[in-house]
């Protein structure tokens, strides 16, 4: 009995939590709407005011000036409440925030590597047992990640080089290629760039990340800059939320985004089970993104950030606990995934969705969002959960390519076609799972398919440690048709897309090349 009342207070509790979330979110747009509600109620008000018509044209128009010599001051009084409101609304309304354009990198030659290179490196290079080497190898036969992803210079080498040294240099190279290309792409000047954000989870170094760049790039003094870490692969979508809201408040700037992981000091080389999958998946790369709050830049701006969702479930120890870097009982420091990831990703994306669902859905989705949690909640009707058919708002969908199992599990549970699921499928075969940085290849690849249309929306979702889901959607400002050369899909968009078996089996052969030595890397690639 009592564990039917603590249910039932739960119960009630979350359906309180919904509303409350629901009616907040009818609110924002409630307050976006009021000047529109505030001209026509005044206007309403005027018309009672107006003297009703006259039978003589002369009485008339002697009734009117009588009128407005009444009334002269509250005609001045209402046309300056007007002019008090609308004042108001224009200082108060968000500043528009444009993504001018993105970059994605993409390393030389030199750092790709076959998947059974990677297997064969790993028992060469660890102190793997078998085991261990078979279980990585099953995962990577089910990982969806394809024959040509990038490992650093210093992964490649026998004995692997997982110094700090080595980790700066990929970092720099990643880094420094992205925002090289944004920068030819977009002409910015370095005294224009008035915030600049870096988020890498894994790797945090002094001097920051941030610092790096204001002194690679000579930017101005007075430049605002963060270096967020630890904050997973959901940190890309953290650092635009954190962007938008400087250039609310930082008028007539850029605002410089880079986001990367640091692969060197963060291969696994124990054997607990719960950390070799990351072996398996994560690979080098990174991304540049330009944004801008210039009104003059929206006619050459690709999309407009529309909405930015946050969810973080950290209250829960069980979501809190999913994801954890630790270290092993030999000292082996790796990241763990708890067997209940799924589990919780799930928990955090439909609290995600009940935020953002009134902000992009129509209104019959969401009213039947709201009768299924009434029905589920209130009246413990035996129905699904419903869950709302965001094609219907959303034209592309780029869903962190984190493995296999993630893309599976939300093409399932948000009804997504094989198309919609595309960018994402191929980012991971192609390059892995590059943590925060994924969403930008995703985005990368919806330009050089030319999928981008005027008008078109796209949502951003990416996961990450604490737990926590966000999101971002944006609006293309024009149609984007862009597989240049500097695209890091160019030189295969037209191979795009093949099929990915769920289990493609790996087959070791005199033909896998050996590890290399140090002195026999090309370098650490280029930007594209």
């Amino acid at each position: 009995m009592a564990s039917h009342h603590r249910s039932a207070a739960m119960g009630r509790a979350e359906l309180s939590r919904t509303v409350r979330q629901a009616t907040l979110n009818h609110a924002r747009l409630l307050y976006h709407r009021l000047p529109h509600i505030l001209a026509v109620t005044l206007l309403v008000a005027a018309a009672q005011l107006v003297p009703s018509s006259s039978s003589s044209s002369l009485a008339g128009a002697a009734a009117l000036r009588d009128w407005a010599r009444a009334h002269a001051g509250l005609a001045a009084a209402a046309c300056a409440g007007v002019a008090a409101a609308a004042c108001a609304y224009a200082a108060s309304r968000p500043r528009p925030v444009y993504l001018v354009d993105l970059s994605g990198y993409k390393p030389g030659p030199a750092h790709e590597a076959t998947r059974a290179q990677s297997i064969r490196h790993f028992a060469v290079a660890g102190r793997f047992t078998d085991e261990s080497i078979a279980f990585q190898t099953r995962m990577l036969e089910r990982a969806g990640v394809g024959e040509a992803t990038h490992f650093p210079a210093s992964l490649l080498t026998v004995p692997v080089d997982m110094s700090l040294r080595a980790a700066r240099e990929e970092s720099e190279a990643v880094v420094f290629g992205a925002v090289d290309d944004l920068l030819a792409r977009t002409g910015a000047r370095a005294r224009d760039i008035g915030v600049v954000i870096v988020n890498s989870s894994l790797f945090s170094p002094t001097p920051s990340f941030t610092a790096l760049v204001v002194n690679r790039y000579g930017l101005r003094h007075d430049v605002v800059t963060h270096n967020l870490s630890g904050m997973g692969c959901s940190a890309g979508i953290i650092a635009i939320d954190l962007a938008k809201h400087l250039l609310q408040v930082h008028p007539d700037t850029y605002a410089l985004v880079v986001s990367t992981e640091n692969i060197t000091l963060n291969a696994y080389l124990g054997n607990h089970r719960p950390m070799l999958v990351t072996n398996t998946l994560f690979r080098m790369g990174g991304a540049a993104v330009l944004l801008s709050n210039r009104r003059a830049d929206r006619r050459r701006a690709k999309y407009q950030l529309v909405h930015t969702v946050r969810t973080h479930r950290g209250a829960s120890g069980r979501s809190y606990g999913c994801v954890t870097q630790e270290e092993d009982g030999e000292g082996n420091v790796g990241v763990s995934l708890s067997k209940e990831l799924m589990s919780v990703a799930g928990e955090a994306l439909r609290t995600n969705i009940t935020t953002l669902g009134p902000l992009v859905l129509p209104l019959s989705e969401q009213l039947r969002f709201l009768g299924a949690v009434l029905l589920r909640r209130a009246l413990r009707a035996d129905v699904k959960p419903y869950v709302p058919d965001f094609k219907l708002a959303l034209e592309h969908f780029c869903i962190h390519a984190g493995g296999r199992g993630v893309l599976d599990e939300l093409e399932r549970s948000l009804g997504l076609s094989a198309w919609h699921m595309e960018p994402s499928r191929m980012t991971l075969h192609r390059f892995g799972n590059t943590s925060s940085s994924s969403l930008w290849y995703e985005l990368a690849y919806c330009e050089a398919k030319g999928r981008i249309r005027k008008g078109d929306r796209v949502w951003q979702i990416a996961f990450g440690s604490g737990f926590k889901c966000n999101s971002a959607v944006w609006k293309a400002l024009r149609t984007v048709d862009d597989a240049g050369e500097t695209n890091p899909w160019a030189a295969e968009v037209d191979r795009l897309p093949v099929h990915v078996p769920k289990v493609t089996p790996i087959v070791l052969d005199d033909d896998d090349q050996a590890p290399r030595n140090k002195e026999d890397d090309g370098g650490h690639g280029s930007s594209a």
